[in-house]
């Protein structure tokens, strides 16, 4: 996921646990506020009420002192009442209390908040109840909620959009720089130097320094070149003169059978070392990019060529090669080194195995991916084994010609091309290569 996606939803996600918490907590922060206004209301009719008991009609129920009767006042729409009745317990200071409870008033039931006062009036004890309705609280409170959850709502999605909007124009720039120059790091010619515009200095810093490690890049991408030109040369071209004059010294009739025999072994010596300095300069060339991959290359076809050009080795050991090839795939990239790189893989899979045995190559799909499996049931590798086979100069087994460079190739090339290998070997039942191709390079 994209580091402008994440920032775009860790926002949302923040704000809407923020506005979670506010629409869970909003009705305990109105009731309170709510409840602390009607109890001051509560509080000022009772100082009210105890103010005005000198009232022809309050006075009237004093004076009879009948306490099955009560004192009662109510509300056009009941949502307030007052009561007054003589207490039976007996208080020697006056207090209040407040409680929550329904109440069924002229045959209809509601919740009311009531205040209790106790008090000594004329040495009788009385109780004063007054209440207010909680009902028209509670849907204000519903009412309230759903508005600011509507209101929240919507500030969460033009919010989501803002940051959005705004994360993508901050990260415009680093995409820029992902884009047009780090994607290009393994192509150092191909590498743009023009400064990306931003108005962060973090990134124009980025940006700079990465101008200033691909030019030092290139310096040394440069200098490695002319070392492989050098060398091309330099050892090469001895190498060359040496073999010429060895095979004009052979036809020398003056040299005996055992100087000849020394002079075939020095031949096959320099063979040798001419045909390492040309694997190493090929996996330098490889590992430089200096080889274009613009060749559409049907595998089946390649594979097919790679079989013909074995046919005397596999005959010789009268190994059983299969091509079950079901699925027809191309490939974007450079023919000749994929040619190398099954071809090196082929050929030491013959190398390991014994007379009579089996080598098959078959494709495969891996997580939607095309793949070329190469299986032989040959000597196979140890655990130990299969961590160096990619490492130049790393020889398996010693009784078997070879310089320990083909598979460091192989790696290579994939490498080159974005190819994946996948190793999988037991010890003398035999091994499996598996090549992985990229999905952006099928045509």
């Amino acid at each position: 996921m994209r580091i402008k996606h994440q920032l775009t939803i860790f926002n949302a996600l923040t704000r809407f646990l923020i506005i979670l918490a506010i629409w869970l907590m909003l009705p305990i922060l109105i009731e309170k506020v709510v409840f602390k206004r009607i109890d001051k209301t509560l509080l000022e009719k009772e100082e009210k009420f105890i103010e005005h008991l000198d009232k022809r009609e309050i006075n009237d129920f004093l004076t009879r002192k009948d306490a099955t009767e009560t004192f009662a006042s109510f509300s056009t729409l009941h949502n307030e009442f007052l009561q007054l009745y003589q207490s039976k317990r007996a208080t020697n200071n006056s207090q209040s209390f407040f409680k929550d409870e329904p109440r069924v008033i002229e045959g209809e039931r509601s919740d009311y908040r009531v205040l209790y006062y106790d008090f000594k009036y004329e040495s009788t004890n009385y109780k004063l109840e007054i209440g207010s309705s909680l009902s028209e609280i509670k849907e204000l409170t519903f009412v309230i909620r759903v508005f600011i959850l509507i209101v929240l709502s919507i500030v969460i999605v033009f919010s989501f959009l803002v940051d959005a909007f705004f994360i993508e124009f901050l990260l415009k720039p680093f995409h820029q720089i992902i884009n047009q120059k780090i994607r290009h790091v393994n192509e150092p010619e191909k590498f743009n130097y023009t400064s990306i515009k931003s108005t962060s200095t973090d990134f124009q810093e980025l940006d700079e320094v990465l101008n200033q490690m691909m030019k030092r890049i290139q310096e040394l991408f440069n200098i490695e070149k002319q070392f492989i030109a050098n060398v091309s040369h330099e050892l090469l071209s001895p190498i060359s003169l040496l073999k010429n004059r060895f095979e004009n010294l052979i036809q020398n009739e003056s040299l005996n059978e055992d100087g000849i025999n020394k002079v075939v072994s020095s031949l096959k010596t320099l063979d040798l070392l001419k045909k390492i300095i040309n694997n190493l300069l090929l996996i330098s060339r490889i590992d430089n990019n200096q080889y274009i991959t613009d060749e559409v290359i049907d595998c089946t076809l390649l594979l097919k060529e790679i079989q013909e050009e074995l046919e005397d080795r596999l005959a010789e050991k009268e190994i059983n090669f299969k091509l079950k090839i079901g699925n027809k795939y191309v490939f974007t990239g450079n023919k000749t080194l994929l040619h190398i790189m099954f071809y090196n893989v082929i050929v030491n899979a013959i190398k390991f195995t014994e007379t009579g045995g089996n080598i098959t190559i078959t494709d495969v799909k891996l997580n939607t991916n095309y793949g070329i499996q190469i299986s032989d049931d040959g000597c196979g590798m140890d655990k130990e084994q299969l961590s160096d086979i990619f490492n130049r100069f790393t020889r398996l087994n010693f009784q078997k010609e070879g310089q320990g460079l083909g598979l460091a190739i192989v790696k290579s090339i994939a490498n080159f091309h974005q190819v994946e290998i996948h190793v999988d070997s037991i010890q003398n039942k035999g091994s499996d290569f598996v090549f992985v191709f990229p999905k952006n390079k099928k045509l």
